[in-house]
């Protein structure tokens, strides 16, 4: 694996347009609206391509077949140089058989790791663990009918200011996905439900890309069950509607809250994708 310089991003672009499912992060790396890593199988025309989004996210795409770039993607898995200082969650094209890979390198570290205790990957933090990442379908008219029947709200709802983007620190919020407050504010946009004057919970577009808007939402600890999350998200879907864009949730089908939240807003589970967390 070699590290691409910025400039030469864009050679992944066409690869990555091949690519079948929610793959909007990865190409935020790739136009450069956010930071990251892009890793390559060589320079001059790659064929694999690894994206590293700046919040954690990666994505393995492209073709198989070069046996040194996937040496070293069993060391960066493993963090065998011990350089990544944060967990990081992988996805991979389902269509480039990339999963078989990962998962002999998963079946090979873990082994190591339990040495004959019989530890599961569950709980030994330095074992890559087997998630399950969930795309969703908008169902416009399912929406519509739910938002009709079901959708009440009467805290104040805004549009997300650049204050409220520097407010927001812990969780999935807006600084992880923008560059800072004035390039949300120019290309982003999100909603914000305010209690009491506090920000009890957020929907904000997470990436933004070929008339495709995938959506972040965080509510705030103490303000949970009840109801804001499905408030701003549909402050947000509407945005979506009076413009033409696609909304688009994904998620880990672990996550019961996001994923039945999903459903509510008309969003369809299509498929289901392993999802691994690697540990550092």
């Amino acid at each position: 694996m070699i590290e691409l310089e910025s400039k030469d991003y864009y050679l992944a672009l066409a690869v990555l347009d091949q690519v079948k499912i929610n793959t909007l992060f990865a190409r935020s790396v790739l136009e450069q609206n956010i930071g990251g890593k892009v890793f390559a199988d060589c320079a001059d025309s790659p064929r694999a391509f690894y994206v590293v989004h700046s919040y954690g996210m990666s994505l393995l795409f492209g073709h198989r077949g070069d046996e040194v770039f996937e040496r070293s993607l069993f060391d960066y898995l493993t963090n065998k140089a011990e350089t990544r200082r944060t967990a990081e969650w992988l996805q991979a094209d389902p269509a480039g058989d990339w999963t078989s890979l990962i998962d002999s390198i998963r079946t090979m570290h873990n082994g190591m790791l339990d040495n004959g205790a019989e530890i599961s990957e569950t709980n030994n933090p330095r074992a890559i663990q087997l998630n399950t990442r969930v795309n969703f379908r908008f169902d416009r008219q399912a929406y519509l009918t739910a938002r009709e029947q079901y959708f009440k709200q009467d805290e104040l709802i805004v549009q997300t200011t650049k204050e409220q983007f520097d407010a927001l620190a812990e969780g999935v919020v807006p600084r992880f996905f923008w560059r800072d407050a004035a390039h949300f504010e120019s290309e982003g946009i999100g909603y914000t439900l305010l209690r009491d004057g506090e920000i009890a919970a957020t929907a904000f577009s997470a990436c933004c890309a070929q008339n495709q808007l995938e959506i972040g939402i965080e509510t705030a600890h103490k303000y949970r069950g009840k109801g804001y999350a499905l408030s701003v998200s549909s402050a947000l879907i509407d945005y979506c509607l009076e413009r033409g864009l696609e909304p688009v949730w994904a998620c880990r089908l672990e996550n019961e809250g996001s994923y039945n939240l999903a459903q509510k807003l008309g969003f369809v589970p299509v498929l289901n994708l392993p999802y691994y967390r690697l540990a550092y």
